[in-house]
């Protein structure tokens, strides 16, 4: 594999990393019904259904899996896979939410900000660096090029 093909698969994995944080940070609050449990059946299993068709779903928040590409004679680069969070929710109390349980309960999404925001540095610094590798790259094969016999 190339320098310039490990570069950008970098590339890449850190545009993906910015694309899920972001989608992640952008529905940190969308909330949703809490999904049914195997817990009473009789008022929980026949509000749960009525509801379950009115309102959406919480948001299910994704994460990015980024292994080493080791594929053939020649590894090298990275690849970048989306897998939902799991536990994807967490019980939050919101009574006024027309979705919320008896309790006043409702799923919101298995978000830590902090997390979030921590994944863009990382990505961010991931893509300058994988950027200036692709740069000087393209400019030791112009100087290589340029070399007169």
């Amino acid at each position: 594999m190339s320098i310039f093909s490990i570069a950008t698969s970098g590339l890449s994995a850190a545009s993906l990393r910015v694309s899920v944080a972001a989608s992640n940070i952008a529905n940190v609050r969308t909330t949703g019904p809490l999904p049914a449990s195997g817990g009473s059946s009789t008022s929980a299993g026949a509000g749960s259904s009525s509801i379950g068709p009115t309102f959406p779903a919480a948001y299910v928040p994704l994460r990015v899996d980024q292994v080493s590409q080791s594929s053939g004679s020649t590894p090298g680069g990275t690849i970048a896979t989306v897998s939902a969070v799991s536990p994807s929710f967490t019980a939050q109390s919101d009574p006024g939410a027309p979705f919320a349980n008896q309790d006043g309960l409702v799923a919101a999404p298995n978000v830590d900000l902090a997390g979030e925001f921590v994944e863009l540095t990382t990505a961010k610094y991931s893509f300058i660096a994988n950027a200036k590798v692709i740069q000087a790259y393209s400019e030791t094969t112009e100087s290589l090029l340029d070399i007169k016999t």
